[in-house]
């Protein structure tokens, strides 16, 4: 077994020894999509070691190992990579060694353990912190291929998490009954990122967007089970002079079963610092959520990142895009395709000036950074009130090294 680093990028400067640890153990791969992880967890380095440890890789042989790179922020991203010979006792076992390696390399107690899915406590239940985060970004076991055991594992961290952070309304009103610390902090916003879709174009418009014809209403993110494809193919068909455009990953869904019309173009994923200069060129926002058990707690962070750009939004009534920007206009809600037409076609010929003021005192009040402020605060008070109270905790137990050996 071995640690290696696998970034092409020259390393950042070396993490101050004298930071805490916080590590995190996420479902979601650091380089998948700028989402809620990235944002807070690049904030938390400026205060802790951090140590992003991703779901495992299989390889076709070699012995097990651990591939670092480092993220910004000097996020140092962790993936185990595994042989394929493995069995599934063998994989939990190589998996816990290579992670405490990792951590007895780096010295000291761990201060904060940071869960974004309850499935790696399946693994790492061992890791023992100052302070447990859970953050709940998701209903996860509301979504295509949740594992039947994920409840189960999630009531598990709910009675070891000293505070749950919520990533919207709905889930905190899902989840404040389990836990006597729970707090909603929903996604927020880099405004000045989004805000550089507005007014006049800089640069070059991306290639693969330029030949495209106008009007453009454009959805950005995750394309999976979430999206109601049938009301974005009714909608091409409504208006076949608007021209929808697609960016995104296609995950856990068949790409071959998504509506293929002349004016939809599926451009697929782009990263996050080219995301403006596609925005810049749009002329609505939209998002065509399903209504179902996968939507029913979500928070789109892409709402306020719309509104950043100056894009005027329609979306299908997800509750927390109702609740928090419906009722005052800041976005349209829609029910059906011919709803959803409706208002696009109001947008497009509503002046922008006296709305776009309203955006920014509405979001003059959101930040990543005042988000990562309020749950530092949190959890600091979780530390201080254990550290007045007893030594710090060891930071892990045994972890079953003797059955790595004999891989």
């Amino acid at each position: 077994m071995r640690i290696q680093e696998v970034s092409a990028q020259p390393s950042p400067m070396p993490a101050n020894p004298l930071k805490p640890i916080l590590v995190c153990f996420s479902h979601l791969r650091w380089s998948f999509v700028w989402q809620r992880p990235q944002h807070l967890l690049s904030r938390a380095a400026r205060a802790y070691r951090v140590i992003f440890v991703e779901d495992p890789l299989i390889a076709t042989g070699g012995a097990p190992r651990l591939d670092l790179s480092h993220g910004p922020g000097a996020v140092t991203v962790a993936v185990p990579v595994l042989p394929e010979a493995l069995g599934p006792e063998q994989r939990k076992a190589a998996r816990r060694m290579l992670v405490d390696d990792l951590l007895e390399s780096m010295g000291g107690p761990v201060a904060v353990s940071w869960y974004y899915t309850p499935m790696a406590l399946e693994i790492y239940d061992h890791v023992e912190s100052e302070v447990c985060v859970y953050d709940c970004m998701d209903e996860l076991s509301g979504f295509r291929g949740a594992p039947p055991e994920l409840r189960r594992y999630e009531a598990a961290l709910f009675r070891r998490a000293d505070v749950v952070f919520t990533g919207g309304r709905s889930l905190y009103e899902a989840k404040r009954r389990r836990h006597p610390n729970v707090h909603c902090c929903p996604s927020s916003i880099d405004a000045a990122h989004f805000r550089q879709a507005r007014g006049r174009p800089a640069g070059p418009e991306p290639a693969d967007q330029s030949g495209i014809g106008r009007p453009r209403i454009g959805f950005f993110g995750v394309i999976d089970e979430r999206m109601d494809t049938a009301l974005l193919a009714e909608m091409a068909d409504l208006q076949p002079g608007w021209q929808f455009v697609m960016i995104g990953p296609v995950v856990k869904i068949d790409a071959g079963d998504l509506p293929h019309r002349p004016n939809i173009h599926w451009l697929g994923p782009k990263r996050y610092e080219e995301l403006p200069a596609y925005l810049s060129r749009w002329d609505l926002g939209f998002m065509p959520f399903a209504i179902n058990e996968a939507t029913r707690y979500i928070s789109p962070t892409k709402t306020p990142e719309f509104l950043a750009a100056g894009l005027p939004v329609v979306s299908t009534p997800v509750a927390d895009v109702v609740r928090t920007y419906g009722g005052d206009g800041h976005v349209e809600i829609a029910a059906d395709a011919r709803e959803m037409a409706a208002k696009a076609a109001m947008l497009l010929g509503r002046p922008r000036a006296r709305w776009l003021a309203r955006v920014d005192r509405r979001l003059a009040a959101m930040s990543w950074d005042s988000t990562w402020r309020r749950m530092s605060e949190e959890i600091d008070l979780v530390r201080d009130s254990r550290s007045a109270a007893k030594p710090p905790v060891t930071r892990f137990a045994a972890s079953g090294a003797g059955e790595v050996s004999r891989v």
